[in-house]
């Protein structure tokens, strides 16, 4: 009867507090930094690596990664990768496997981890996407035969760990992954935030502090420029996940193959030539950017003189409040139901009409295919010339910062 007690107690103990005997807020903590790992193996090793190539890992850090990755998601590289691949292939369009654009907000927040399952079982996407990724033994005879056997394990040590509470941490470690990437990066993130760069698909950015997500949170930054291995690209912007690679780097464990680049300014040519437009079409985003500044400042001023005049609250003010948040996007990007309002307000200052022109001159620069490289540089000094003889000072600022570009 002692001995039966005694059992008895102990598997009491057990369920109470697991073998580890933490306190909740240390179960709490084993939880955020498992969690925060499988974050930063998904993203350093399946998104920037993998995916990528922005990034080569070693073999110690990659075969922590596969492993972790087995143990808390059960995904099968080769699956995240392609269906990662074909997403940015085919971004915002009906074959895209997880775009809110085209499939719902709704549907890409709460069915994500469904709408992975679906297009993984797509042999045409893995084998078409899914090349060059890890087809060692681990991974035909382990990882990507035995997907639920990692995840069982897991299951097994946290009710070992923390008894009956084992089970709640286990399901946080299992939602994490669905609920941040394919939720909120591959929903949100394509539906909600603020845009860095006019890249061609309906990417945000969800915050400019990448910490939860592991960085994933620049996605806006992420589509304009894929194959970077740094997703920060502001100076008020903090990516996490290229911390974490910084420090791989100085270990020897990695080695970063690309980064976002970077227009550089030397002195003023009298013209621009061939390197001066293979400089702009190589930083072609971040000129659109730089310009798009011009545009709001435009805009502001003229608020400023319809503030001045008292005409707050009219239908002019509220056209030159949408004039400053969509005239610096691509025309196909302004949605339909404000186009008027935007081209009214256009209409009414000729200084801003003349800015959005020039943008869009300057903008064929790198969308006119069909048009030889001599005849692109043609182009280019005849649209600096005319915008230092615009009258506008902006215009002519800007035309100077291009003829100062180069590769």
């Amino acid at each position: 009867m002692n001995l039966l007690m005694s059992v008895w107690d102990g598997l009491i103990n057990w369920l109470a507090n697991g073998l580890s005997g933490m306190a909740w807020w240390q179960v709490a903590l084993y939880t955020l930094v498992t969690t925060h790992i499988t974050i930063a193996s998904v993203t350093i090793f399946l998104h920037r690596s993998q995916a990528h190539r922005a990034l080569d890992l070693g073999p110690i850090p990659s075969h922590f990664f596969r492993l972790w990755l087995w143990l808390m998601t059960g995904m099968v590289t080769k699956e995240w990768v392609a269906i990662h691949r074909k997403h940015h292939a085919k971004c915002e369009t009906e074959e895209d496997p997880h775009s809110p654009q085209t499939r719902g907000i709704k549907k890409v927040l709460l069915e994500g981890s469904e709408l992975y399952r679906e297009e993984a079982k797509n042999q045409q996407t893995l084998a078409k996407f899914g090349h060059g990724t890890p087809d060692d033994w681990m991974e035909r005879n382990v990882y990507s035969r035995f997907t639920w056997q990692g995840v069982g394990i897991t299951l097994i040590v946290d009710l070992v760990l923390f008894g009956a509470i084992g089970a709640a941490v286990w399901a946080v470690q299992m939602l994490w992954i669905p609920i941040t990437a394919a939720g909120i990066i591959n929903g949100i993130g394509h539906w909600w935030g603020y845009r860095n760069f006019e890249a061609s698909d309906a990417s945000r950015n969800v915050s400019p502090w990448g910490i939860i997500i592991g960085g994933e949170e620049l996605h806006n930054n992420h589509h304009t420029y894929p194959t970077s291995a740094k997703l920060s690209v502001k100076p008020y912007e903090f990516d996490i996940g290229w911390a974490y690679i910084r420090g791989l780097e100085m270990l020897g464990w990695a080695k970063v193959r690309k980064t976002v680049p970077q227009l550089k300014l030397g002195n003023v040519k009298p013209v621009a030539d061939s390197q001066t437009l293979e400089a702009i079409i190589a930083n072609r985003y971040e000129v659109m950017a730089k310009y798009a500044k011009h545009l709001r400042h435009a805009c502001r001023v003229e608020l400023a003189r319809l503030k001045a005049e008292g005409a707050q609250n009219t239908a002019k003010w509220k056209e030159m409040h949408l004039a400053k948040r969509w005239l610096h996007r691509d025309e196909d990007k302004i949605p339909s139901d404000v186009k008027t309002q935007v081209a009214n307000a256009c209409a009414q200052n000729a200084g801003l009409a003349k800015l959005v022109a020039m943008r869009e001159e300057l903008r064929q620069l790198w969308t006119r295919t069909n048009v030889s490289a001599e005849q692109l540089v043609i182009d280019l000094q005849a649209w600096c010339k005319k915008a230092e003889e615009s009258g506008i000072a902006a215009l002519q600022e800007f035309a100077l910062k291009l003829r100062a570009a180069h590769a």
